[in-house]
């Protein structure tokens, strides 16, 4: 129901209108209420104070529910009903190319070594290369990825064999959010001396960086936060999930095994992106709302490479190097933003490559992991970008 609020002017309005009647009842002489009497200067204190009253009425009123609720006051309203707290921003990830120009010696790339939280939500990486922006203004620290070729676990680090020239890292923004999806080719500075390596680059663009949790994301996550708390049901699992950390996909299946095994009782859930942090934590978060002897797993999605190969022109006043440039980061971005289970059509990327200023044709030739079929992941797959070549 909306409150019937009154301005400053109208309440000022109310009381003379109110005075003079009552005078005029009793047989008085009319009031002056002209700027700088004693009349108005009293309605006026009275129409101050009214506004403030009315000010705090509705400020009370706001910070009552939930969906009227911002920034703080909307933490301490969840925080009464023991829902996990606001996420915070998430770093962007992604791969860099190191290379050098004689590879006759071994070249040792440290990572940094991951120390989890206190409370047991995320953690931090101390150590390692680090690698910067061509402008300088964000900087990326070499972590951990055993699904690199050159990974040394015993080492904690990327070792290149003599005799290779280049060798792929995984890197994480130190500023968490936004601020680093950076586009393609920007990350060109080694900040941090590595013996026998000369140059770093990253092939693809970051999309994968979200900011601090907004209050309507809180205000939506809550909703399922009380709707699983009835009992250990497909809500309760969601809410766990959602609670662990932003930007997570997931696919929950029940009754049956990764290998598709009918197994009454046991559940799984592939999420993407992986780590083995993520997936201790978001393990912890079920397992403290599972039923009683219900199992269950937490397995990474498998990735689906996405090649792309498109010929475009550049419009009048374009320069055509800038203009695939752009193509290229519009592509990675489009199949960054396709969800878990999801489909990467075909004839769509033609739409994202027209959506970029400055295109001007674009060839039927166009492949998609070398022909015109589109990809389409399971529930437990999650399509990548691979190589996107635009010329």
């Amino acid at each position: 129901m909306a409150l019937n609020t009154q301005s400053f002017t109208r309440i000022v309005q109310q009381q003379v209108a109110a005075i003079q009647a009552a005078v005029t009842a009793v047989g008085g002489p009319v009031l002056s209420f002209i700027v700088g009497s004693l009349e108005l200067a009293r309605v006026e204190a009275v129409a101050a104070v009214s506004m403030w009253l009315q000010y705090l009425i509705m400020a009370v009123l706001n910070i009552t529910r939930l969906s009227t609720s911002k920034g703080n006051d909307v933490d301490t309203f969840i925080a009464d009903f023991s829902c996990p707290p606001r996420e915070a921003a998430v770093s962007a990830s992604g791969q860099v190319t190191f290379s050098r120009f004689t590879p006759t010696s071994q070249a040792v790339i440290p990572a940094g070594t991951y120390t989890a939280n206190a409370n047991g939500s995320g953690g931090t990486y101390a150590g390692g290369a680090a690698v910067l922006t061509a402008d300088g203004t964000q900087p990326f620290q070499v972590i951990p990825d055993s699904t690199q070729t050159y990974w040394n676990a015993a080492q904690n680090a990327y070792v290149i064999p003599a005799g290779v020239t280049s060798a792929q890292a995984t890197v994480l923004a130190q500023n968490a959010g936004t601020q680093g999806n950076v586009a393609a080719n920007t990350i060109t500075t080694i900040s941090t001396a590595i013996q026998y390596v000369d140059t770093v680059t990253n092939p693809n663009a970051f999309s994968n960086g979200v900011n601090q949790e907004s209050d309507t994301a809180v205000q939506a996550r809550f909703q399922t936060y009380v709707s699983g708390l009835r009992a250990a049901i497909m809500s309760a699992v969601e809410s766990a999930i959602e609670g662990v950390q932003q930007n997570v996909q997931y696919q929950i299946v029940e009754n049956q095994t990764l290998a598709g095994v009918s197994q009454p009782g046991f559940f799984y859930v592939v999420i993407s992106p992986y780590s083995n942090a993520l997936h201790d934590a978001i393990y912890s978060a079920i397992n403290a709302i599972r039923g009683l002897s219900i199992t269950f797993a937490v397995y990474a999605a498998t990735n689906l490479t996405a090649n792309v190969t498109a010929t475009i022109t550049a419009a009048s006043g374009y320069t055509l190097a800038n203009v695939e440039a752009a193509v290229q980061t519009a592509i990675q971005n489009f199949i960054a933003s396709i969800p878990l289970g999801g489909t990467l059509s075909w004839t769509e990327l033609f739409s994202v490559i027209w959506a970029v200023p400055g295109v001007a044709s674009v060839a039927n030739t166009m492949t998609l992991n070398g022909g015109n079929a589109d990809l389409v992941a399971t529930a437990n797959q999650v399509i990548v970008a691979g190589t996107i070549m635009v010329n």
